[in-house]
Protein backbone atom coordinates (compact mmCIF):
# COMPACT_ATOMS: atom_id res chain seq x y z
CA UNK A 1 0.00 0.00 0.00
CA UNK A 2 1.10 3.51 -0.73
CA UNK A 3 0.17 6.23 1.72
CA UNK A 4 -0.20 9.68 0.19
CA UNK A 5 -1.18 13.04 1.49
CA UNK A 6 -4.10 14.27 -0.63
CA UNK A 7 -2.73 17.81 -0.56
CA UNK A 8 0.64 16.72 -1.96
CA UNK A 9 0.01 15.19 -5.38
CA UNK A 10 2.47 17.39 -7.24
CA UNK A 11 4.77 16.34 -10.07
CA UNK A 12 7.56 15.43 -7.67
CA UNK A 13 5.35 12.93 -5.83
CA UNK A 14 4.13 11.45 -9.10
CA UNK A 15 7.71 11.08 -10.35
CA UNK A 16 8.70 9.40 -7.06
CA UNK A 17 5.89 6.87 -7.48
CA UNK A 18 6.84 6.20 -11.09
CA UNK A 19 10.49 5.76 -10.13
CA UNK A 20 9.51 3.28 -7.42
CA UNK A 21 7.34 1.37 -9.88
CA UNK A 22 10.13 1.39 -12.49
CA UNK A 23 12.59 -0.09 -9.97
CA UNK A 24 10.13 -2.82 -8.97
CA UNK A 25 9.50 -3.81 -12.58
CA UNK A 26 13.20 -3.79 -13.44
CA UNK A 27 14.01 -5.99 -10.44
CA UNK A 28 11.18 -8.45 -11.13
CA UNK A 29 11.07 -8.59 -14.92
CA UNK A 30 14.20 -6.86 -16.19
CA UNK A 31 15.60 -9.85 -18.09
CA UNK A 32 12.30 -10.66 -19.78
CA UNK A 33 11.76 -7.04 -20.79
CA UNK A 34 15.27 -6.80 -22.25
CA UNK A 35 14.74 -9.97 -24.28
CA UNK A 36 11.36 -8.65 -25.48
CA UNK A 37 12.91 -5.33 -26.49
CA UNK A 38 15.70 -7.05 -28.42
CA UNK A 39 13.38 -9.56 -30.12
CA UNK A 40 10.91 -6.90 -31.24
CA UNK A 41 13.53 -4.20 -31.86
CA UNK A 42 12.08 -1.79 -29.32
CA UNK A 43 13.80 0.68 -27.01
CA UNK A 44 14.22 -0.95 -23.59
CA UNK A 45 13.64 2.30 -21.70
CA UNK A 46 10.29 2.83 -23.48
CA UNK A 47 9.19 -0.73 -22.73
CA UNK A 48 10.25 -0.32 -19.09
CA UNK A 49 8.39 2.99 -18.79
CA UNK A 50 5.18 1.48 -20.21
CA UNK A 51 5.34 -1.45 -17.81
CA UNK A 52 6.04 0.86 -14.87
CA UNK A 53 2.93 2.89 -15.69
CA UNK A 54 0.86 -0.30 -15.95
CA UNK A 55 2.29 -1.41 -12.62
CA UNK A 56 0.95 1.74 -10.93
CA UNK A 57 -2.58 0.43 -11.50
CA UNK A 58 -1.74 -2.50 -9.19
CA UNK A 59 -0.89 -0.26 -6.26
CA UNK A 60 -3.36 0.33 -3.47
CA UNK A 61 -3.37 3.96 -2.49
CA UNK A 62 -4.51 5.35 0.84
CA UNK A 63 -5.02 9.09 0.94
CA UNK A 64 -4.92 11.19 4.06
CA UNK A 65 -6.69 14.50 4.02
Amino acid sequence: MVYLNYNNLDGETQERLLKRSREEIENKHGKELRMYAVNYQKDYSVVLEEEAIRNLYNYKFIFTI
